[in-house]
């Protein structure tokens, strides 16, 4: 068999929109199939479509291949369903592809493949997939919330979808993770992207999976690309089918919105039936509160970072936002220690408050956000996320004792102070500092952590009855609508990365569900328009649909079931438990919007992230109950060890744990807002 590149462009039917005519036909396409036979390169054959009838054609190569392919074109909704069935003539390995010409200009587009890539990726460093090392990019499906990549062109306020439609409950694994591979039995893993052919956008999709010009295994590592073949025995066939749809977008924060609605109600995710309850959930949770406190260092705390799987045993990490959270836990810890007449918690949780009170603050009167008790070494570089998260804690802390005559002058004197001094760090467009010293010197002045601050900001206003508070919250949102919210550009909020993350977005929507919640008339419903946007791009992190694993993956093996589950970053390219709040800012946008598709998803959420519960019989991987899981592998990539289908080794419950608390407790915000 000789190695073949030909392309043939066949127009197929008229042109789809969800919004009217387009102005051209859905796109020029070209088809291929690669055959290997093993131990030997494989071969790669551009086929000719020949019609049949209406909306059906048969693929066919310049030489004899051992397959049948029929490809069917039908209008449906306004848009395009492709079914192809590929039937073996004799056992054959195979790997198929599409590329549909979009007609945009590829200088005019930028691209959106859900919770992985964003307009061009430019956040990105060169090391994780971007345009800083390609203008074309294919990745395997289980990478994306959806499957599905879009073309957003600007100069023609168009957008354009290619979405997988399958049954996705089968996997296999491989021996390799780059070059041509072949899976050890069936998977429903495919291909999708875009690519620069000519100066123009294509959109590139197929089955099974590749990854082009790069595959990205781990943090920051990129390796050679990868395509893999699936066996298909003589006489045996395969069914695959995509959808293709173009619609009307003004700008690409709206071919985001009117995408990720598209694929929710293409997916339409319903909730996990799971066993737990929310007092199931918090029972087991709380033994989190009792083993990993530490109460033999200056400032007591919950040991939640760097942990290890296998043992979960305390390490001498005390961290107070971020990963470590280990004051919002302490406020978890009190309110359901007293809830449930639990006086350990209650004893652990206040010792933790004091011992922060009396150790835990920096020369200048920042929170000490990170200190290694063994090393004798805390972090000189502070940060505005991890700082604001210490702020919030306490004040949901001291509102609360406030509410049982229980005053705290001290607490409110030293949270004045750190908050004064965000009042200082602010710059003159409204944004915060990612990183900064306790000289108040500039170590990292990018502003995509700017969000983290408008939480306390309102809070402190409430709470001490300060408006210079409240001004400086508006000032951050001023700067978010400008430099975030309008330029769809959500970065560099997870601080372990420095690209774009759902944390970012995540940040911005709650930030502004905070003003709109303390504000009136037509500035409360312009914080609620800026909600809604920024929504849409944390919700599209968010899994529409159920990543298949293989049979000696534990994630599949125990059945966990994706949707509902969130993707990170760019950079860090896994799920996890993400949430707080955000669930709560989904159910006032369904009321404020009457908008079901928020609450809705708000329960998938809730439902689904309860699966890795860890108690006796069910530990789900980690050695500890109520420990829950953090780096949830689910694709083709590691933090260096295990990769899909397990944890990482390391982990940090810290934060899961206080996520899922604030999930499981609904309306804090509009709770203490309300409180006189």
């Amino acid at each position: 068999m000789r190695l073949k590149r030909l392309f043939f462009g066949v127009m197929l039917l008229a042109g789809i929109t969800n919004v009217g005519a387009m102005e051209h036909s859905l796109g020029d396409v070209s088809t291929s199939i690669s055959l290997k036979v093993p131990g030997n390169d494989a071969q790669h054959y551009s086929l000719t479509l020949q019609k049949q009838q209406d909306g059906v054609y048969t693929c066919h190569s310049s030489e004899q291949l051992p397959l049948v392919i029929t490809r069917q074109v039908v209008d449906k909704d306004g848009k395009q369903r492709i079914n192809v069935v590929i039937k073996a003539l004799d056992t054959v390995y195979f790997n198929y592809g599409e590329q549909i010409k979009t007609g945009y200009r590829h200088s005019d587009c930028q691209f959106y493949m859900p919770g992985f890539w964003y307009r061009q990726n430019l956040r990105s460093p060169e090391k994780a997939p971007s345009f800083h090392t390609s203008d074309s990019w294919l990745v395997r499906e289980d990478r994306l919330s959806t499957p599905l990549t879009a073309a957003f062109n600007s100069s023609k306020g168009k957008s354009m979808s290619v979405i997988r439609i399958d049954k996705f409950d089968k996997e296999a694994l491989a021996t390799h993770k780059e070059g041509e591979v072949i899976v050890s039995g069936e998977t429903s893993i495919g291909y999708t992207g875009f690519e620069n052919i000519g100066g123009m956008t294509v959109l590139s999709y197929g089955f099974p999976y590749k990854e082009a010009p790069k595959t990205y295994i781990r943090k920051l590592t990129l390796a050679p690309s990868v395509e893999a073949f699936q066996l298909l025995r003589k006489g045996d066939s395969i069914t695959l089918t995509w959808e293709l749809s173009e619609t009307d977008a003004s700008d690409f924060s709206e071919c985001v919105q009117r995408t990720w609605e598209y694929c929710y109600d293409t997916n339409r995710p319903q909730p996990v039936n799971t066993p737990y309850t929310v007092d199931r959930m918090k029972d087991v949770l709380s033994n989190f509160f009792v083993e990993s406190y530490v109460n033999t260092t200056p400032t007591h705390y919950y040991s939640g970072v760097e942990l290890k799987t296998a043992t979960c045993a305390s390490t001498d990490v005390a961290e107070v936002g971020f990963v470590g959270r280990t004051l919002l836990n302490a406020f978890n810890a009190l309110e359901y220690g007293f809830q449930q007449n639990r006086p350990e918690l209650v004893n652990s949780a206040n010792s933790i408050f004091d011992t922060y009170l009396s150790n835990g603050f920096s020369p200048a009167g920042f929170f000490n956000e990170v200190v290694h008790y063994n090393r004798d070494f805390k972090e000189s570089n502070l940060s505005i996320r991890r700082q604001s998260e210490g702020v919030y804690a306490i004040l949901n802390y001291l509102a609360y004792e406030k509410q049982y005559k229980r005053k705290h002058p001290e607490w409110e004197n030293r949270l004045k102070v750190i908050l004064d001094s965000f009042l200082r760090l602010q710059n003159a467009d409204g944004s915060f500092p990612r990183k900064f010293k306790d000289d108040f010197s500039i170590v990292d002045g990018t502003g995509g952590s700017t969000p983290s601050a408008t939480l306390p900001l309102v809070m402190a206003y409430k709470y001490f009855k300060d408006k210079r508070y409240l001004e400086s919250a508006k000032r951050t949102v001023n700067y978010l609508e400008n430099e975030l919210i309008s330029k769809s550009d959500y970065f560099s909020s997870t601080l372990d990365a420095n690209c774009e993350d759902k944390e970012a977005s995540l940040y911005a929507a709650t930030a502004t569900y905070y003003l709109a919640l303390v504000t009136k008339g037509a500035e409360r419903a312009h914080y609620a328009e800026l909600c809604r946007k920024a929504a849409y791009f944390a919700l599209s992190w968010y899994y529409t649909w159920d990543v298949p694993f293989a049979e000696g993956q534990m994630l599949g093996d125990i059945g966990l079931k994706t949707r509902g589950w969130g993707n990170v970053s760019v950079e860090n390219n896994h799920i996890d438990v993400f949430i707080f709040e955000f669930a709560d800012v989904l159910h006032w946008l369904s009321k404020e919007f009457n908008e079901a598709r928020f609450s809705d998803f708000a329960e998938v959420i809730s439902t689904s992230m309860r699966q890795l519960l860890p108690y006796e019989g069910h530990m789900c991987g980690v050695s500890k109950v109520g420990y829950y899981p953090e780096v949830v592998q689910h694709t083709n990539w590691d933090y260096g060890r295990n990769g899909k289908g397990y944890y990482n080794d390391i982990f940090a419950p810290g934060w899961t744990v206080a996520s899922l608390w604030e999930l499981f407790s609904p309306g804090r915000a509009e709770q203490f807002f309300s409180k006189k």
